[in-house]
């Protein structure tokens, strides 16, 4: 979902928008320290439980309304801050600054809030209330330009997602020729991620799970693979080795807690499709393997948990 035409929050009270109203510190104080208000910007509040119901990505989406409403007109977000407004995930932390691009001849400077990135080259923008914001494509390149490659990938992999709507954000083919007409620093890390990304991702974790399993020497997999379930239910693995007749899954743990995942149900009834669904799909294979965020942060858990499973690797397991 992109957040150019409106703010994740609907609600955020401005010291700014008080019509000359004292503000009673003491109080807001008081609801800052037992969590009632979070402070999201300079001068600008929300309620806590609101806050907190916001993914990662749709905070940053909502610091970067608050900062374009205190910057003079004429900014250009860029970096993290446009992919946020645009719904691209990352993969870890969100920055605690706000990215802009400025021309390198400008000579600003990042402050505390801000994170100006001097560029000598054209910025391709669109227009964003007084301000605007760099397009999908640019916003991906400067991006995997700078990262490492599952962060980099990760964010690759988002915009070029076939399955968000309206349409994905970027093209396969503009995306490689964009990282291979990018001349400097960066220019070899951008274009390796370029080649490496695919629409397939459904997550910034299935896309590090995907570096992680190339970079410890196992074969590449089939992605989304489609199979069939009783009474002709069909069922899409984030993983498949077909000649090997491996399915892999990375087991995110927002399935059993996001609202919009769970559709009414319960995290237990959750679980139990899950189950379910699992025990059919390993009467189809050979060998069934599921992740989770601990085994993509210690690498060599994957690896062996890979390995027990009976996946041939070309790399020895790693040290950590």
């Amino acid at each position: 979902m992109s957040w150019l035409e409106h703010p994740p929050l609907s609600t955020v009270f401005r010291r700014r928008e008080n019509d000359g109203e004292p503000v009673n510190d003491r109080r807001l104080r008081a609801r800052l320290q037992a969590g009632d208000v979070v402070r999201i910007a300079p001068g600008a509040y929300a309620d806590g439980a609101e806050w907190r119901r916001l993914r990662p990505l749709e905070r940053h989406a909502q610091v970067v309304w608050e900062a374009s409403a205190r910057l003079r007109p004429g900014q250009v977000f860029s970096h993290f801050a446009a992919a946020a407004l645009l719904g691209i995930d990352i993969l870890g932390r969100w920055p605690a600054t706000v990215d802009v691009a400025v021309p390198a001849s400008s000579g600003g400077r990042s402050t505390g809030a801000v994170r100006r990135h001097a560029t000598s080259r054209d910025v391709s923008t669109v227009v964003w209330g007084e301000h605007a914001a760099t397009t999908p494509l640019q916003t991906a390149v400067d991006l995997i330009s700078m990262l490492r490659l599952p962060e980099g990938v990760a964010v690759a992999d988002q915009a070029l997602w076939r399955r968000r709507e309206p349409t994905p954000l970027v093209t396969l083919d503009d995306l490689l020729v964009e990282a291979s007409d990018r001349s400097g620093r960066g220019s070899a890390r951008a274009l390796r991620a370029a080649q490496f990304a695919t629409p397939l991702s459904d997550s910034v974790r299935e896309s590090q799970s995907r570096v992680l399993i190339s970079v410890m020497g196992f074969p590449p997999p089939e992605l989304q693979a489609r199979f069939v379930l009783s009474a002709g239910r069909e069922a899409w693995t984030d993983f498949f080795w077909r000649d090997h007749r491996h399915i892999g899954e990375f087991d995110g743990a927002g399935k059993y807690r996001d609202p919009a995942l769970l559709r009414g149900r319960t995290p237990e009834q959750v679980v139990l499709e899950e189950k379910d669904r699992e025990d059919e799909l390993r009467r189809q294979v050979r060998a069934f393997s599921r992740w989770r965020v601990p085994a993509l942060a210690e690498t060599r858990r994957l690896y062996d948990i890979l390995v027990a499973a009976g996946l041939p690797t070309t790399r020895p397991r790693p040290g950590r």
